[in-house]
């Protein structure tokens, strides 16, 4: 099991650290599945709902310990997160040890069954998130729950966050205009080798908690839940290692599987003049080219994510050397190449032609710290992944990289297409992902997720 790992938020940004691009093209979305299939589905559908009623007659455990920014050194399964608020969890929430990203084809075929989908969504994930006793049914009948993790459900530091594809917009339920302006379908960059059945979908839901076994337990309920709704198109699980302690007022970040630390320059998630620049979108919000984002998407944020894999075999081989140039940071310490510890700000205005850190560092790269690079600042949230062995009997490893942004075309999109060309990338090669909108929250319990974009 993962020791849990919660880091204190960062300052500013540099790296989006394995944030690389590709090239190959994308393969268009599979659609809902047969109508045989779906006959069959909307009949699960109804049995789906009378579980949902008995859910949300269960009791509810007692309230458990909010979570501090700062890390934690024991599991604490009582650990929860507020549901309700105008903007979701798993955003500037604290990372812990295991994330994973589920994508869904929606099955619904109209406007009603999509509300109910996100009705349902919105149920399942607060009674999840923070926590209660499941309820007890007639066992001539399936349970209610998988009950992996007992009769009683923790919190576990569980966050669930709800986005959209721009393929939610299609012709299916008439959302067309009111798409947010920079959502797209992920393009393919030079380095890419995108497999399509890793790439979109019409929903995006991440799950992080503590230890893996809460996350699994929660995408089992929701998938039980919308037999008739939604359809798992992949998932990408991972995991955060812990961080030694580090001396006072000292923070370290986590290491990826190039073993850097990952991370170093990420926005501080506790000043909220700097996440409504970078992170949530703001009402009557322009994008770089001045179309305004629709009035609903206020509170919410883009979502960019990757899945990118490591050739791990062929960077252990790379000379100590090689690899910090190539990164532009001490492998040890995570000092950039100018400086003694991880929290110093490299000075590139000190170094023009790259004598200490090169030019194509990926650092540098990523933030070369002029004014222009400021704006183009994400927040990154990734975890480390493994699957297993590749064909060729290489490892099968990398980042699941995830970041949040409020423009993506100014974000993700500016500071990838910086990185294309990278010697970075004779290591890595992206591979699934996909571009999202992370819906505004549920403000009470007489809202729901998704209910201001169906409402506009």
């Amino acid at each position: 099991m993962t020791t849990p790992f919660m880091p204190k938020p960062e300052h500013d940004q540099d790296a989006t650290s394995a944030v690389t691009s590709t090239d190959s093209s994308i393969a268009q979305d599979s659609r809902a599945p047969s109508p045989t299939r779906r006959r069959l589905l909307t009949g699960l559908g109804a049995g789906a709902g009378a579980l949902a009623m008995n859910w949300a007659n269960a009791r509810e455990a007692g309230a458990g310990k909010q979570v501090t920014d700062a890390p934690q050194a024991h599991l604490d399964q009582t650990q929860r997160y507020p549901f309700f608020g105008v903007r979701q969890q798993g955003v500037t929430t604290p990372r812990p040890a295991s994330g994973m990203v589920v994508a869904f084809d929606v099955l619904s075929t109209d406007r009603a069954d999509l509300e109910r989908l996100f009705r349902t969504l919105t149920e399942r994930i607060a009674f999840l998130t923070q926590g209660g006793k499941t309820p007890e049914t007639d066992p001539k009948f399936p349970p209610p729950d998988s009950g992996i993790l007992g009769p009683v459900i923790a919190p576990d530091g569980l966050t669930v966050t709800v986005a959209v594809g721009a393929s939610l917009f299609d012709e299916r339920f008439g959302l067309a205009a009111k798409k947010p302006v920079r959502l797209s379908r992920m393009r393919g960059f030079p380095n890419d080798a995108l497999d399509e059945k890793l790439c979109h979908g019409d929903l995006l839901l991440q799950f992080c908690a503590n230890t893996p076994d809460t996350n699994i337990h929660a995408l089992r309920d929701i998938v039980k839940n919308t037999p008739d709704l939604l359809m798992l198109r992949w998932k990408q699980e991972g995991t955060v290692p812990p961080t030694p302690a580090q001396a006072k007022g000292e923070v370290s970040s986590a290491r990826n599987l190039l073993g850097f630390r990952d991370g170093s320059a990420n926005p501080d998630v506790n000043d909220a003049a700097l996440m409504n620049r970078i992170v949530w979108v703001q009402p009557s919000q322009a994008d770089t080219n001045g179309a305004a984002e629709p009035a609903w998407a206020a509170n919410g944020t883009y979502q960019a994510v990757r899945i990118i894999r490591n050739f791990v075999e062929r960077w252990d081989r790379t000379p100590l050397q090689e690899q910090e140039t190539i990164i532009g940071r001490r492998k040890a310490s995570g000092a950039p190449l100018d400086g003694k510890k991880e929290s110093d700000v490299p000075n590139y205005a000190r170094d023009p032609k790259g004598t200490a850190t090169p030019l194509d560092a990926h650092i540098r790269l990523a933030n070369d710290r002029t004014r222009e690079a400021s704006g183009h600042l994400l927040l990154r949230r990734p975890f480390n992944y493994s699957n297993g062995i590749a064909p060729n009997g290489q490892l099968e490893m990398g980042l699941l990289f995830i970041a949040f942004q409020s423009d993506l075309d100014k974000g993700f999109v500016a500071v990838q297409t910086k990185l294309n060309g990278e010697p970075l990338e004779e290591y890595l090669k992206p591979i699934g992902g996909g571009y999202f909108f992370v819906l505004p929250g549920a403000t009470s319990r007489a809202d729901y997720l998704g209910r201001a974009m169906l409402s506009a």
